[in-house]
């Protein structure tokens, strides 16, 4: 019954979205919840007889499956997109997820590095491997640039613009942004493209990709990850630590120095602004050094 109701809303996802696939593949999945909940119950009907009150009971089967507030959230928003859908198509008359409320989640701060854990996180590259300068230029842009692992791995040389101080990123939804990248990682990118990857045996279909394995093919997300990972412990740095780590820091520090949050938005690719509003939290230790230097009556 709902078989070709989910088929075309994947074509619609895929043509008229633009979506990545594995963001289409995560909306099959929530709707796949939601049909397994009503065939549970012996519900035969399509998307046009759900009512509010059905949905009600479905976050409740969720949210007794054991699932995080924030995995039943995402849920339940792909359901909605799926309605948005049926509006639209005319497949039902009246939107049931309008009034259905989205589960409470404590949205937590991730961990920061300062510069200074930063800077120790790099120098404890060893520059000697063969890995090292790939590893340097790897992790200097993923800071200079406030990078998604996926952007990262994903960088290509003819999205480098090093002369003009920017590269050519494509984020989710295959949206693209520039990005200005810093002077350092400039240096440590061209010292890796012209020093180093020029004598990696390249396979074929890796040709334009910046970050390489020694097998000469694209950079794994799991590689980044466990190089990041074995970089904070020989560094010693007790947070937990991810690539997402750096954008994390990359946008903490911008605000922390004063940067406008819609700079900061576009940098990061943000589509709403209240994804970025993250950042805005800033550290008491943070905010009493800062009082401390520019308030006249401060006294500590």
């Amino acid at each position: 019954m709902w078989e070709p109701y989910k088929k075309g809303f994947k074509a619609y996802l895929q043509l008229e979205k633009s979506l990545a696939d594995h963001t289409v593949e995560a909306y099959g999945r929530d709707l796949e919840h939601l049909t397994q909940f009503l065939q549970g119950r012996n519900d035969s009907g399509g998307p046009d007889t759900l009512q509010l009150q059905d949905l009600q009971e479905f976050s409740r089967y969720v949210a007794e499956l054991g699932m995080s507030a924030a995995s039943q959230s995402r849920m339940l928003s792909g359901i909605r997109t799926f309605y948005k859908y049926c509006l639209m198509e005319g497949i039902v008359r009246e939107d049931p997820t309008l009034l259905l409320e989205t589960p409470k989640q404590k949205r937590a701060l991730p961990d920061v590095l300062s510069f200074e854990e930063i800077e120790r996180l790099i120098q404890a590259i060893d520059l000697s491997k063969p890995e090292g300068t790939r590893n340097k230029a790897m992790l200097e842009t993923l800071y200079s640039c406030g990078l998604r692992v996926s952007e990262l791995i994903g960088l290509r040389l003819s999205q480098l613009y090093l002369d003009l101080g920017f590269v050519r990123v494509i984020g989710k939804g295959d949206k693209e942004r520039l990005i200005p990248i810093g002077s350092s990682a400039i240096k440590y990118l061209e010292i890796y493209r012209d020093s180093v990857r020029c004598h990696v045996p390249i396979q074929k279909g890796n040709e334009d990709f910046v970050f390489l394995n020694n097998r000469g093919k694209q950079l794994s997300r799991v590689m980044v990850f466990y190089i990041i990972k074995a970089l904070a412990e020989a560094a010693r740095i007790q947070k937990t630590v991810s690539p997402h780590t750096f954008r994390h820091s990359f946008a903490t520090h911008l605000i922390e120095g004063g940067a406008d949050l819609r700079a900061v938005q576009e940098m990061l690719g943000h589509a709403s602004i209240t994804t970025t509003e993250i950042y805005t939290h800033l550290d008491r230790e943070f905010l009493r050094q800062t009082l401390a230097k520019f308030h006249p009556a401060f006294t500590g």
